[in-house]
């Protein structure tokens, strides 16, 4: 059997990496407009840089939970029949030690140039204006897909959902499109959905099996069952 996890802000949080957006539409005190744009950047670079500097220190803090752990354990049992798909920037799947991760919304570690294009990793605060090590032009940005940009490697996202027998989601809000419609997609090929997630989403009444709760509590209970059931 073939799996797809997608995974959001709500894995990571339990870990400390704080939640997309707060209740009152603010990133970590900053307006989204602020940080997440295209247009953000262009008009001030430096608070954008900075922001995602300090999110960068931030992640380094925090460790992978027993939610990240399961999953890598279940990449251990199913190997090329699972395929994680992140909505996260942060590297907390990585070091739990799963291996076949695509983060579709970019990677915090990782620097995108604006000139040639190369992706490379973070190695010096992207606010002091670093050379890209590839064309030495110091045009990097954060390696992250802002609003009004294309999230990463949507073709094959789909292609591993039009393909997979079991759909599950794990601490998404269900809100952010397209990754909000996977479960549809995945749904109409006949595969199993479940989610996994603190409460109620937007989309909970789409999916065939619904457990709620902490994700460090759900989702090890979770890949048990489905490595009990491979014997």
């Amino acid at each position: 059997m073939r799996f797809v996890v997608l995974t959001g802000a709500g894995i990571s949080a339990e870990s400390g990496v704080p939640t997309f957006r707060d209740a009152g539409g603010l990133w970590e005190g900053h307006r989204v407009e602020d940080v997440a744009t295209p247009e953000a950047f262009e008009r001030d670079p430096d608070t954008v840089q900075r922001f995602y500097d300090l999110r960068r220190h931030a992640v380094a803090q925090a460790e992978p939970n027993p939610a990240h752990d399961a999953l890598a354990r279940l990449e251990r049992a199913l190997g090329d029949d699972l395929l994680v798909v992140t909505q996260n920037i942060d590297d907390l799947h990585e070091r739990a030690g799963s291996k076949r991760v695509v983060h579709m919304h970019g990677d915090l570690l990782t620097a995108l140039c604006a000139n040639c294009g190369a992706r490379t990793p973070v190695t010096a605060e992207l606010v002091e204006r670093p050379p890209c090590p590839v064309c030495g032009r110091r045009m990097l940005r954060p390696d992250v897909v802002w609003f009004g940009e294309m999230p990463y490697e949507l073709d094959a996202i789909d292609e591993a959902l039009l393909a997979c027998d079991v759909f599950a989601a794990i601490g998404t809000s269900g809100a952010v499109y397209p990754a909000a419609g996977f479960v549809m997609t995945a749904a109409e090929q006949g595969a199993r959905t479940v989610e996994l997630n603190l409460a109620a989403s937007e989309i909970t009444p789409l999916f065939d099996e619904v457990r709620h709760g902490p994700a460090s509590f759900e989702v090890p209970a979770w890949v048990d069952e489905v490595v009990a059931a491979r014997g």
